[in-house]
């Protein structure tokens, strides 16, 4: 048995170093070129700023600083176990390119990124690319063993520090590369954590920053009981006025049934009709009182599906594309699903649409939606749209709102919530 458990262990350390020498090849390669191209735009296009140019640039590129740098998040907690903390302060919906660029140059983990670049090009590129070389270099040793050391003639071949020149020699580089082998089965994995330690030690927030996060985040969970309390207001409200009220008023209508059916039958049948649409409509508005809660074709097929559904009852036609693998948690979709008809409804009431586009998929740990019209445009958070309401409800998950609706249309509101999808 101790046996067997000493050989799985060994298959399980010898698959996590070949693993950790592919991802860490693969890592430094596709690092260092986007390094250095995010460095480099970065730094021509904030020297740009006094004559303009950069003014347009910058947010741009700052985005894709920020997405290279949380992709670098997810690889940590999915390849190294390390989870890196993310602070960025929101940028201001709606704003102009000056105050979006500005905005965003005084956020600390902007430039906190910008230090993590040239380190990722030096030593993260080293220590990422390490596990690939202590599993790859010992193969090049037991080559020269076989005669490879042949090729080179009379001149020694350097391989670490011993000089291959006959089989002899070459026999010990064949020893130096099974040491560097049994170093890199023991170390490979460890090595590779460390590239994620690094990347961790540069981009982790301040003290400062993680109690500013939270204070933003006790405000979106404030927000949230809010419009919780709010939600059920209005399903007492809605029962009480709706569905209980017709219910009172059959009761009552039996009971006179009862007191008719001998003595005038023809009232009777005709209070009992009435009666029976009264339970039919209060039926309707208890449907649609559950399908205002959590719709069922939500719980039974998942966001996309509902979202289908929510536009084939829009007066407006309709184009859903859904690019989902999996489904998210509950209350994500059941937040994400509720989103979007609140932004179907305004662009229904308010746009003057003859089209609408619904785009819904998950890149980057990310949920994205973008719920486009042809309207006139013209759509502002905080204007009576129901768009604040929509991002306090987004807020409670870490999610954002972005809205672009210049005057004349077309109208982008695109909404963007951090989850996983199972």
């Amino acid at each position: 048995m101790n046996t067997n458990t000493k050989g799985d262990g060994g298959g399980s350390r010898a698959r996590g170093m070949v693993r950790a020498a592919g991802r860490g090849f693969v890592l430094a390669v596709a690092s260092l070129p986007l390094a250095v191209l995010c460095f480099t735009l970065t730094a021509v296009s904030i020297a740009l700023i006094p004559i303009g140019v950069g003014i347009v640039t910058t947010p741009y590129v700052l985005t894709g600083v920020r997405m290279f740098a949380n992709r670098r998040r997810v690889l940590a907690a999915e390849w190294g176990g390390v989870r890196i903390p993310s602070a960025y302060r929101p940028i201001p919906e709606g704003a102009n390119p000056w105050t979006r660029t500005f905005a965003m140059l005084r956020d600390p983990a902007t430039w906190r990124d910008l230090r993590w670049l040239p380190v990722d090009m030096t030593a993260g590129f080293l220590t990422a690319l390490l596990p690939a070389v202590l599993v790859l270099y010992p193969l090049e040793g037991f080559t020269l063993a076989l005669g490879l050391w042949r090729v080179y003639g009379d001149d020694p071949y350097w391989y670490g520090f011993v000089p291959v020149s006959d089989q002899v020699s070459a026999l010990g580089a064949a020893a130096l590369g099974a040491v560097l082998l049994v170093l890199a089965h023991r170390y490979a994995v460890s090595a590779f954590q460390v590239h994620f330690r690094l990347t961790r030690a540069v981009l982790t927030p301040s003290q400062a920053e993680l109690a500013e996060r939270v204070r933003v985040l006790t405000e979106t969970r404030r927000d949230a009981v809010d419009t919780s309390a709010s939600e059920l207001r209005r399903i007492e409200r809605d029962l009480h006025d709706g569905a209980q009220a017709r219910l009172v008023a059959m009761g009552m209508d039996l009971g006179t049934v009862e007191m008719l059916v001998d003595k005038d039958p023809e009232q009777a049948k005709q209070l009992l009709a009435q009666a029976r649409r009264s339970s039919a409509d209060a039926l309707d508005e208890l449907r649609d009182l559950v399908r205002g809660i959590h719709p069922p074709v939500l719980a039974e097929r998942g966001l996309g599906d509902a979202v289908r559904a929510l536009a084939l009852r829009l007066p407006t036609p309709s184009e859903v594309t859904v690019e989902l693998p999996g489904r998210t948690e509950a209350p994500v979709e059941s937040a994400a699903y509720f989103a979007v008809s609140e932004v179907l409804t305004n662009a229904v009431k308010h746009s003057g649409a003859d089209r609408i586009w619904v785009d819904l998929h998950h890149a980057d740990g990310h949920l994205r939606i973008s719920v486009t019209d042809n309207g006139k445009g013209g759509a502002k958070i905080g204007a009576g749209s129901g768009l604040a309401g929509v991002e306090r409800r987004l807020g409670t998950f870490d999610g954002v709102l972005a809205v672009s609706s210049p005057a004349g249309g077309p109208t982008m509101v695109t909404m963007e919530i951090p989850c996983v999808l199972s």
